[in-house]
């Protein structure tokens, strides 16, 4: 997934109008306007960095002459203390700027350093980490993106751009049969249908139905091996459902081809950054 211009610009006015407002005061009560220096951004802790590309907007969004200098590759390892990017400019500018570009660089890299983590977990394993919609309300364009300069995959981005039945659909309408009749009627036929089912029963109604992708919701590890051995290739399967850094080696292990993860964007810690500001020449 590539970060869209228009799209990066909106959220970042957004987030600047909300935390700058009408000026910050502080810094243009302290700092004269004409200072310039250098703001280096450094990681207190080991992780994968993503959001330089995000940090670097900021900036320039507040003063198109700041100059942002990564150090790093965008998807790499940085390690404790070490230096990620250089801001250089004025110093009004590179203040203002801090926290925002900030909070954007530690929750992203954030997500990024657990969707890595967790991949690293299942590396011998053919599957692949996908990431929900359980995202901050207004940044989802950025936490999926980082899922995947963390090694991730996106599911569906909306509820505009795939079919998932869920347990609500499924009691409204009738059953997994009646849904999925009633899907068919009302979209393309090259729009793949995905069902949530909860045991084995919902396994064997899923496929009779003939859906693309049966999701595997809240099922114990064996019993999603007798899901997978059941469904034997005629559909895609996906495990959902509280999974973690405990429980996804065995999930894993059941032979599903996706492992969806709420908590890589709901519950990821953000990485430990912070930026220091020197005088020009110092």
């Amino acid at each position: 997934m590539t970060l869209s211009f228009n799209i990066l610009r909106e959220i970042i006015d957004r987030a600047l109008h909300e935390d700058i407002g009408p000026g910050d005061i502080t810094t243009s009560s302290v700092i004269d306007p004409d200072l310039t220096g250098r703001g280096y951004i450094r990681t207190k802790e080991k992780g994968v960095m993503a959001g330089l590309p995000v940090a670097a907007a900021v900036f320039q969004r507040l003063d198109q002459e700041i100059l942002f200098t990564p150090q790093v590759r965008e998807g790499t390892y940085a390690s404790a203390a070490q230096i990620v990017a250089v801001v250089e400019g004025r110093l009004q500018s590179i203040l203002s700027g801090e926290r925002l570009a900030l909070n954007f660089l530690q929750r992203l890299s954030g997500i990024a350093t657990y969707t890595a983590t967790l991949k690293e977990i299942i590396k011998d394993f053919p599957v692949n980490i996908i990431d929900t919609r359980k995202t901050i309300p207004g940044l989802r364009v950025l936490e999926k993106y980082a899922v995947r300069v963390g090694g991730g995959y996106n599911h569906r981005f909306g509820l505009f751009d795939g079919i998932l039945i869920k347990n609500n659909h499924l009691k409204i309408a009738g059953g997994v049969t009646r849904a999925v009749q009633k899907a068919r009627k009302n979209i393309s036929p090259l729009i793949k249908i995905e069902v949530e089912v909860e045991d084995l029963a919902g396994v064997e109604e899923a496929l009779a139905a003939g859906v693309d992708i049966i999701m595997l919701d809240n099922m114990a590890p064996e019993v999603m091996r007798q899901a997978v051995k059941i469904i034997d290739g005629r559909a895609r399967t996906e495990a959902s459902g509280k999974v973690n850094e405990a429980n996804i080696l065995e999930v894993a292990k059941s032979g599903v081809d996706f492992i969806s993860v709420g908590a890589i964007t709901h519950s990821a810690r953000a990485l430990d950054i912070s930026l220091s500001a020197v005088l020009a020449g110092r």
